[in-house]
Formats: structure tokens, C-alpha cells, sequence
């Protein structure tokens, strides 16, 4: 015998008025931090979500890359952040957000993709679609 269970949600919308919201599937993500600096510099990097440190990396040499994977929560308020540090510089930024009326994060990371690439003027977000690295966050560079 199999057991199907459904769960179903009844939120109340205006009083007296009951909507029916049946919950989809959680969208399943890859972030990838990618090491793209010239001269075989390290770049330093830590990620977190409110609830998960992914930790402190070093992305030796061009090309090194640290990369997770996760679901969106049920109340779809994930986010994750990234600070890097290069050579006299540094950045922090929102690596993934959960967009709730715009795409241009979800266009660009074509498949729940995301490609952030370190390099020497900035960090770039790989256009999937575009097959191009958009130029996104410049460095803050240090005296």
C-alpha cells in the first residue's frame, strides 16, 4: 500500500476569505567563488547565510574556487554573503538573495548557477545566458 500525504496550507487573506497555497518544491542552488587574479595572487574569502559560515578560505592561485550548494527556505529568506580580501583590498556583497520581484540575479545564474569571479578591477558575476562576466562590485582598495 503507498501512502500519499499532500500538505496544504490554508492562509487567511482578508477575513472570511481563505486562499489555497500548496508549497513547491525548494529550488536548489550552486554558488561558486572562483579565484580569476592575476600573478597567482590569493584571494581571501568567507561566505555565511544567517545560519550557515561556509568558513575562512584561501583561494591560492587563479582558478581555485570555493563553491556550496543549498535549498531556499520554506519563507524563501535565504541569503548568503561574501567578504574577500585581496592584496590592499577588499569587498563585501550579497552572494545570493531571493528576489522577489525582479530577475536580474536569477537571469544572469541560468539553473540555480551562480558563478562570482575575483579579478584584479572587481568581482563579476558570470551572464550564463550572455556567456559574458558582468562587472558588479569594485574593489575597496586600502592605502
Amino acid at each position: 500500500m503507498v501512502l500519499l500525504v499532500f500538505w496544504v496550507v490554508l492562509v487567511v487573506v482578508r477575513p472570511g476569505v481563505v486562499a489555497l497555497h500548496l508549497p513547491m518544491p525548494l529550488d536548489k542552488w550552486n554558488i561558486h567563488v572562483v579565484n580569476g587574479l592575476s600573478n597567482n595572487a590569493t584571494l581571501f574569502v568567507h561566505c555565511k547565510s544567517k545560519d550557515d559560515d561556509l568558513g575562512y578560505h584561501h583561494l591560492i592561485g587563479r582558478g581555485d574556487e570555493l563553491q556550496w550548494t543549498f535549498r531556499i527556505n520554506f519563507w524563501k529568506t535565504t541569503l548568503y554573503w561574501c567578504f574577500m580580501h585581496k592584496p590592499n583590498a577588499d569587498v563585501s556583497f550579497d552572494s545570493f538573495w531571493v528576489e522577489k520581484t525582479h530577475i536580474w540575479l536569477t537571469y544572469r545564474c541560468k539553473d540555480g548557477i551562480c558563478i562570482w569571479t575575483a579579478k584584479d578591477d572587481g568581482i563579476y558575476l558570470r551572464n550564463i545566458p550572455n556567456n559574458d562576466d558582468e562587472l558588479v562590485h569594485k574593489w575597496n582598495t586600502k592605502l
